[in-house]
């Protein structure tokens, strides 16, 4: 004999009326992650994106169409094929780094986000690489990432895209230009190496010519103070004279001239020296002078 367990309809009904509300609830609630936005629509009508957090959306009546991460990207590196203003064709590889800032607009306005991105950088690499001369690639290459990043900031924007950065990796030339641009090293090198010897010669010419008016100015220095010793022994002779008349002048030639006896009596050359009468007198007036 079998015993049927029959639940009655109210508990039925009761357990449902508790359940279902709280499954209702429990769908409704959606937790985003910090490095993620969630596009919500309605019937297939984008309605608003849920940012991190905690959130609720209407069970059956709203759905999440699309999670997007909202952490910076980068593109992986890729090559262009580029010709300069000036007729030279050259390989730039590059790489960019983006990051969603509308989730909306990368969901709804482009399909293949980042394949559009890789076709606008493309075009942007040779549209700016394209009004440059080669060596204006090499020497400014800061300048040209932020032209790239600047174009690329006014084409992305209204993919709801943020380009946080561009990189210009490698810049590759073919084996003719690699040759006339290591041509062109040298020379450069060489001009380099003559100009430094002309200045080399230069700055020795101006020491030369430095030392050269430095004794110059020694040399009339010395003219000067032997010009003003003179002077002074002139202005002392003078004075002598005033106060001791005839004799103190006759004195002073006498000195004078035993002085120019000695000088050539101490000569190697000088073998026999003859005194004039006057020299005797005067040696005998020195004598003469200091027993005054």
């Amino acid at each position: 004999m079998t015993h049927e367990i029959v639940i009655p309809w109210e508990q039925i009904a009761y357990v449902l009326a508790v359940m279902v509300p709280i499954i209702i609830i429990l769908r409704g609630i959606k937790v985003v992650p910090q490095s993620e936005n969630f596009v919500v629509e309605r019937f297939g009508k984008y309605t608003r994106t849920l940012k991190a957090g905690l959130n609720f959306i209407i069970p059956m009546l709203d759905s999440v169409a699309r999670e997007l991460s909202i952490l910076e990207r980068q593109l992986p590196e890729k090559p262009h094929d580029v010709i300069t203003k000036d007729n030279v064709t050259i390989v730039i590889t590059n790489t960019i780094f983006f990051k969603i800032v509308d989730a909306a607009k990368a969901t709804y306005r482009i399909q293949d986000l980042e394949g559009a991105i890789n076709n606008a950088v493309t075009g942007t690499v040779r549209s700016i690489i394209g009004a440059i001369e080669f060596d204006e690639v090499q020497s400014h290459r800061d300048e040209i990432n932020r032209k790239i990043k600047d174009s690329l900031e006014a084409t992305c924007s209204d993919w709801g895209v943020d380009i946080t950065r561009t990189e210009i990796l490698d810049v590759d030339v073919d084996e003719n230009t690699k040759k006339a641009m290591q041509q062109q090293i040298n020379a450069e090198r060489e001009r380099r190496a003559v100009v430094m010897a002309a200045e080399g010669e230069k700055k020795s010419a101006e020491l030369s010519a430095d030392a050269e008016l430095y004794t110059a100015q020694k040399q009339a220095d010395a003219k000067r103070l032997l010009a003003e010793a003179d002077a002074y022994a002139t202005k002392i002779i003078s004075e002598a004279i005033n106060n001791n008349g005839e004799a103190a002048v006759r004195f002073e030639i006498q000195k004078r001239q035993v002085q120019a006896v000695g000088e050539l009596s101490s000569s190697s050359n000088s073998k026999i020296i003859v005194l004039p009468n006057d020299i005797v007198s005067a040696l005998g007036s020195f004598s003469d002078f200091f027993k005054k």
